[in-house]
Order: structure tokens, then sequence, then C-alpha cells
């Protein structure tokens, strides 16, 4: 199911969503009440106006600061689809569906037609129409988090407001609900609640849960001090804090938090501060300053610093798999995360490489999936796809006609 293929064949898609339909139609079958419930109910995992898949569906959303052009790359077709100029974006940003085109005056939404829905036992996999969904309010050091039900907006100010997930599948942002409170960081949805930082300005946040109408049911016992950073996991949400990272995590209702420690002080421009990872994972990256990568490993609740040469980008599919960083000669490195040892290296991909800190510039990123991995050139005007099963070999080059200095995955 999650191994890509250039020519697909209908045959065994088809068989292969028969089985997923079948092996999660007792539940539907059951509430029906139906004699003959295949004839009346509707099938496990419709989604009115889109296609179930029986492989992701995966689709990167490219942009161009510079002339504001966009795209969304299919990478099942290899098709480019045109979208709307937007000037003025600075960031983008994406929730698996819809990507968060990220201005100086609000954050345009874009949904990519591309999704996944994970049952545990099972994943749906979607495709529909690419569709314009709004604009946001909210400008620069805006933050989008969402989850099956609710998108929430938090500014820079700290004020966050809750869309409806189900509006925004719609093609439309809705009447969102305003949250009483100021928040130190982005409000993140997780387990049907909003999980928040709150206080801060002049010592730790404090991590509190709310209901998703904003008010406060819990208060692990949890501080944060200057706190940067966060990515949700299937261990539950992490923070990043000055000295280390706050794990909260939900079981059968009860939030608990417990801190996953540096182990020793670790200075400010080598904290993890921008979690990237595969989502489904649990092993996540961060640069550790110039030249090092910070590798958590949420499961074990341990950091593993990785000296590398300077780091442009980093990221891993974790269990195994290479710590993949884009250093400044514009080769693609892969490290063995146990090791801290270098295991391969290709050819220089990029020739123009802008540094990780360059001030307002957008920088390559590596997204990865299940099977591959994507690294964008901008000055070269293409994708590669990376597999870093097979030593870093490049499977594909996009070429096109648009400076991709932004980029996300959906479909994941």
């Amino acid at each position: 199911m999650f191994v890509r293929r250039n020519v697909t064949s209908l045959a065994p898609a088809l068989a292969a969503v028969a089985l997923l339909t079948a092996g999660c139609g007792g539940q539907d079958d059951a509430e029906s009440g139906s004699e003959n419930p295949a004839s009346s109910a509707t099938p496990h995992g419709y989604v009115e106006g889109a296609t179930e898949a029986a492989e992701q569906q995966s689709r990167l959303l490219l942009g161009d600061p510079g002339s504001g052009d966009t795209r969304v790359l299919d990478l099942i077709t290899g098709k480019v689809h045109d979208t709307a100029r937007r000037a003025g974006v600075t960031a983008l940003t994406t929730d698996g569906r819809f990507g968060y085109f990220h201005g100086t005056d609000g954050t345009q939404v874009l949904d990519s037609g591309a999704w996944m829905v994970d049952h545990g036992d099972h994943v749906h996999y979607y495709r529909a129409k690419i569709q314009e969904a709004g604009e946001l309010p909210g400008g620069t050091g805006t933050g989008v988090r969402s989850d099956a039900g609710v998108t929430v907006v938090t500014t820079a100010d700290g004020k966050a407001s809750v869309y409806r997930r189900a509006e925004l599948e719609k093609g439309a942002l809705g009447t969102p609900s305003r949250l009483p409170d100021t928040y130190a960081g982005p409000v993140v949805p997780y387990a049907e609640h909003l999980v928040a930082l709150t206080g801060g300005s002049d010592g730790p946040a404090e991590v509190t849960v709310l209901d998703r109408s904003g008010k406060r049911v819990a208060t692990p016992e949890a501080e944060c001090e200057e706190p940067r950073g966060d990515a949700v996991t299937r261990r539950g949400i992490v923070l990043g804090c000055a000295d280390g990272a706050l794990l909260v995590h939900e079981d059968d209702g009860v939030f608990t938090a417990r801190k996953i420690p540096y182990g020793k002080d670790v200075p400010k421009a080598e904290r993890a501060a921008e979690f990237r990872h595969r989502p489904g994972s649990s092993t996540l990256t961060a640069p550790a300053g110039k030249d090092a990568v910070w590798v958590l490993d949420v499961t074990e609740g341990a950091w593993t610093r990785v000296e590398t040469g300077p780091v442009v980008a980093a990221n891993t599919a974790g269990e195994g798999a290479p710590l993949m960083v884009l250093e400044t000669d514009g080769a693609l490195h892969g490290y063995d995360i146990s090791a801290g040892k270098e295991t391969t290296v290709t050819e220089p991909l990029l020739k123009d490489v802008p540094e990780a800190e360059s001030e307002g510039t957008a920088t390559p990123v590596i997204e990865v999936d299940r099977s591959r991995a994507y690294l964008n050139d901008p000055g070269g005007k293409r994708v590669y796809e990376i597999d870093y099963n097979d030593d870093l070999r490049v499977a594909r080059t996009f070429d096109l006609d648009v400076r991709p200095s932004l980029m996300v995955e959906t479909g994941r």
C-alpha cells in the first residue's frame, strides 16, 4: 500500500480498496440495522466529492515568494497544477491536507485535495479537486494547528480562534469561536481538546488543557521555559523548552506531562526550536546550531546530537531510517543516528544554497513520507524525489516553471 509506483495497475488497486472496505465494514453494517446494508448504507470511509484510493495520494504544494506564483505537484500522476498567485507570502505550512500560505496581512488557505484518515488499524487515502478555501486573519507570526475536528489560528499576540474543520472541507472558513485568553505559543488541538501554554511573559509558561470552547479542564503540573517549537506525535504533543522538551500525553481522558531534558546546559542558539519529522513517526529532528542536528526519540525519551557539516535542512523517516541533512555543499548527507556517523553522501544537488539562518530567506526543506523524501531546489527550479532506503538515490526529478522556495507535502 505504501510503495509508490509510476504506473499503477488498476486491478490490484481496486482489490486493495475492496479489502479495505471489507475490513472495516462490519461496524457500519451493524449500526445500519438493515437486512441488506450493502444496498442502502453509506460505505465505510465514503467522503462526498472525493475518491478513495488504495495508496497514499501525495501532493507537493509549492510557492515562490519572489513572484507570488504557486503550484501543486501531484506525485502520483506527475502533473503540475497552476494555482493562484499570492503576493507577499513569507512561509508555507500544512496540516496534511490544507496548505497555509502565510503573509504579512493574512494567511491564504488552499485545499490540496489529498489527505489520509488514520483509524489506527487501517488507513483511508483520498483525492479530490484542488480548491481555494479563503483567507485567515493574522499576519507575520501566526500559527495554524489542526486535527480532524478543528483548525486553531493563533496570532503573534497570543489570541486564538477555532474554526470548524467541516467548513474548511467544504471550501469555506465559516465563523470561528474566539478563545477567551491569550497564549504563549500556538494552541494545538489534541485528543479532542486544546493544549495551550499560558503565562510566560516574566517566567516559565504553564501547560493548560482546554475544551473546544476554551474552558480550562486540566492543568498538568508542568512548565516550559522559553517555549519554541511544537510537534504532534502518536505519543503526544512535544513542546520545545529551554532545558529540552515537554511531552504532553493523554490516556483515557487524563492528561499528563513529562520532561525530556537535554541532560546538560545548551546555549540558546543550539536548542531545538523547530521540529521536523515524518507524520506518524515519533522521531523528531531539529538543527542544533550550525553544524549539528538534534534527534529526539519520543518513545525512548532521549536526545541524540549528531555532528554534521553546516546544516541547511534535516529530517528523518525514523524507525531505523537515516538522518538526512542538506548541507551547504549542496549535497544530501545520510547519517546513522545511533552511531552518529555519516554513511552516504550524494553528488551536489543544489548549486545555490542559502544559509539556514539567512534572515527573510526561504531555505530548502526535506519532506518525508513512508517511502520517499522530497528536496526542493529553488535555484534549479526543480524538486528531487529521494529513495532514502537506497543510499539516498534520486528516484525522480521534477522540473518546474517556478522557483519552489516554499514546499510542503500533503496526503500523508
